[in-house]
């Protein structure tokens, strides 16, 4: 796959503590970078590119000029709207961020080690001991970092720490199968079920990802399906109906989890250079929430709102 890494190492983001919507208990969130889908409504747009980037915050700036004279491409340049990077030239390197005094520039994405990421995930170990709780991989999408999520999942299994897989279901089967002997929990993501839609919204077809679930279904995995309710995309009686009877007869499903859209990601779009599609998407109401909810439940599924 391109962009992978040799084993032991990987590239994450962000590591997130004591979160409570990423599955059982108290948790830390591992947010590795990389995924192949280019979701309209995706919340953590800097996870889509495996490669570390460069984040720029324009109301930060103070004017210095140090990150010009430090790009060692020559990608930045003063303008009307500050130093702004040619993204023609910018690599990414991270030296305009290392050289900025007030932060206006930050690397994402660092390239981390196994027991570097295993020391970070035992500070919290009493926290999943006292909820329940352990730690959920994320991103981005993880299995894009196979061998480096397998690594972490076996020695989390050795330390008796709960992992749970955060995944949109798109990998290789091999990977999906080589992943679940370490996985105790998939939050496994369904967007939409009509195929052109699906290939419009997020850019893939979504054929290996239903035959994924499938899989991970027969092979005895516990999974909670997770739907973000995206109005005016999937949140119609035909979209719901059709995810509603492809997976109230799998065995392994836990529960189901509708998460409704919000519009926090636009300002990260704005600092990436990125163009938000939805920009004038409004949220769902709660009313809307509870009734979607109560038509899962009346399909007999285990339902809740929000992770």
């Amino acid at each position: 796959m391109k962009g992978s890494l040799p084993v032991s190492t990987g590239i994450i983001f962000d590591i997130k503590r004591y979160a409570i919507h990423d599955g059982p208990g108290i948790r830390t969130s591992v947010f590795l970078k990389g995924c192949p889908l280019k979701c309209w409504w995706c919340h953590n747009p800097e996870s889509q590119s495996i490669e570390p980037v460069v984040v720029y915050r324009p109301e930060r700036c103070i004017g210095c000029g140090a990150c010009e004279k430090a790009c060692p491409e020559g990608a930045i340049r003063l303008t009307q709207k500050g130093f702004i990077a040619d993204p023609a030239f910018c690599r990414s390197l991270g030296k305009c961020a290392e050289v900025c005094p007030s932060e206006a520039r930050e690397l994402v994405g660092k390239k981390v080690d196994v027991a570097w990421v295993m020391e970070e995930i035992e500070k919290d170990r009493l926290f999943y001991e006292e909820s329940g709780g352990g730690v959920t991989f994320t991103g981005g999408e993880p299995l894009v970092q196979p061998d480096f999520l397998e690594e972490l999942l076996c020695e989390c299994r050795n330390a008796d720490i709960h992992t749970a897989v955060d995944t949109t279901g798109y990998a290789p089967q091999e990977v999906i199968s080589k992943i679940a002997r370490f996985t105790d929990l998939f939050l496994y993501d369904i967007k939409l079920m009509d195929p052109d839609k699906h290939l419009k919204y997020t850019g893939v077809s979504n054929d290996l990802i239903l035959d994924n679930l499938v899989l991970l279904s027969k092979e005895g995995a516990r999974i909670s399906v997770r739907v973000p309710v995206i109005p005016g995309i999937n949140d119609d009686a035909g979209e719901m109906d059709a995810i509603a009877c492809f997976i109230s007869d799998l065995p392994g499903i836990v529960e189901l989890a509708v998460l409704p859209y919000h519009g926090a990601a636009k300002q990260k779009y704005e600092r990436f250079g990125m163009e938000y599609l939805l920009r004038d998407l409004k949220e769902p109401l709660e009313e809307e929430m509870e009734n979607l909810a109560g038509f899962f439940r009346s399909k007999g599924l285990k339902v809740k709102i929000g992770g």
